[in-house]
């Protein structure tokens, strides 16, 4: 018997990813509270480690490694890339927050750096076990980091729900899996692709396997009528957890669409594209809705993201190479936009005191009109207001999905786009009309380094917007 040494170079990152959570783990050990700020640089590092040997590695040609179970192409590179840079930027907005709240401890980046080892081991997968492994890695590491608050009930009970439907969805998403295999007899992507491309499209094990898988990830994801969790979770979890909830998992989710509906279901085209159409105009329409009758900013933000995936899906649905760059480019402005949004709660919250409600924007033109005016650009970039880059995000899928035929769904989006901009214009109404209750602390509590990132994070959205041709070769780029 022969053993073919597997190539080890696409996986480096992976590796290395892996190697510094272990050192994290063992350094923390021995750090008093006082030394706590080297678990934070020390994770810092390993994402700029990681940074560095992905773009090594990065204009090589697509390699499979471990007998196909796991890609290095273009677009698993591009996505580690945005995934190192958004978690740098997560972990920034969090450090002060969880120090003044107790909770500056070596679990958060221990848990930070094997979520993104699962977000990447996703990116990358090629094989339905891979996948699963990648998902679960993620998934445990966020439960827990919701439930990182022991002593708010909230966050416990968030936790507990997050968890229980997580595992509902885990157990559908691999009941599909296995159907899969049953039907396939291999769970190898590039196997499934060659047998749905031969099979007809009323295959019932296909038909019932693509349907399970698709539910799983629609829960992952948060799209209606699996979306119940998100408000939730993203309340009752520590603002710096939510933060992190909301940004990079949003990019690995869209990964595993593109592998396991693009690359394996690829021939099945037709039979997805009808519930995805379902899902996203539900997304869209609950969304825009339900956002609208929140006061507090946390829950209006889970349901504006669920209007936001159905944006993403729309462009997936397309099925095409534009509809594909074009859910690409809307994922990574979301994540840009949602972190400056959960920035700013993070900003106007100091210790005993949590800025989770609209009302606590009011009047803050009058405290600081520099980031009033980022918040206003951060609420109008999520609205679609251009010339901001959340225009550009949803003119992109808008577009692919006209390209592909589907023309009322497009007159649908921009309908749901116009509701939603209602529930953002009331917080940069409450921010420049109204007066504030009691006095309100000035903003300049907050660290000049925090300060820095969070206006370079609110002019990206409409740097972006003034010039997303960079973003969108990027994105094009990826998929070639």
């Amino acid at each position: 018997m022969n053993f073919e040494m597997p190539q080890f170079t696409p996986v480096i990152p992976e590796m290395f990813v892996a190697g510094m959570a272990c050192l994290v783990l063992l350094v923390d050990l021995f750090l008093s509270e006082r030394n706590r700020f080297i678990t934070h640089w020390l994770t810092m590092a390993t994402l700029a480690g990681g940074a560095l040997l992905t773009w090594r590695i990065m204009g090589d040609a697509a390699t499979f490694t471990f007998g196909g179970m796991f890609i290095g192409d273009q677009l698993a590179h591009t996505l580690k890339f945005f995934l190192y840079g958004t978690l740098a930027v997560v972990l920034a907005y969090s450090r002060q927050y969880l120090m003044d709240r107790g909770m500056f401890k070596g679990e958060y980046y221990l848990l930070s750096l094997t979520s993104l080892l699962g977000m990447m081991i996703m990116v990358s997968a090629h094989n339905l076990l891979v996948v699963y492994l990648g998902l679960e890695l993620l998934s445990l590491s966020l439960y827990t980091m919701v439930a990182f608050n022991r002593e708010s009930s909230n966050s416990s009970e968030a936790a507990m729900k997050y968890f229980v439907l997580g595992a509902i969805a885990s157990g559908v998403l691999l009941y599909g899996m296995s159907i899969l295999y049953g039907v396939t007899g291999s769970l190898d992507l590039t196997d499934i692709a060659a047998y749905v491309e031969e099979a007809e499209i009323s295959h019932i094990g296909l038909a019932l396997a693509l349907s399970f898988i698709l539910v799983g990830l629609a829960f992952k994801i948060g799209a209606v009528p699996f979306h119940m969790w998100i408000p939730d979770v993203y309340q009752g979890a520590p603002t710096a957890v939510t933060l992190f909830v909301g940004a990079a998992p949003k990019i690995a989710a869209f990964a595993l669409f593109m592998r396991l509906l693009a690359d394996g279901f690829g021939g099945f085209h037709e039979a997805w594209q009808g519930m995805l159409i379902v899902l996203a105009v539900l997304s869209m329409a609950v969304g825009s809705f339900l956002a609208i009758a929140q006061t507090n900013i946390k829950r209006m933000l889970a349901y504006s993201t669920i209007t936001h995936m159905g944006f993403i899906l729309m462009g997936v649905m397309a099925g095409t190479t534009l509809g594909y760059q074009s859910a690409m480019f809307y994922t990574l402005i979301y994540v840009l936009m949602a972190s400056g949004a959960f920035g700013m709660i993070i900003l106007l919250s100091r210790k005993g005191h949590e800025a989770e409600n609209i009302a606590d924007f009011q009047g803050l033109n009058e405290r600081s009109p520099w980031f009033a005016a980022c918040m206003a650009m951060l609420m109008f970039g999520m609205a679609g207001v251009p010339p901001l880059a959340g225009f550009h995000a949803k003119l992109q899928v808008i577009n692919a999905a006209i390209d592909a035929g589907w023309i009322w769904m497009a007159v649908a989006a921009v309908i749901f786009a116009i509701i939603s901009a209602f529930y953002y214009l009331r917080v940069v109404k409450v921010m420049y009309f109204d007066q504030p209750e009691g006095e309100q602390p000035p903003v300049t509590e907050s660290s000049l380094g925090f300060r820095a990132l969070l206006s370079t994070n609110a002019l990206a959205v409409l740097a972006l917007g003034i010039f997303p041709g960079a973003l969108m070769a990027v994105c094009a780029q990826a998929f070639m």
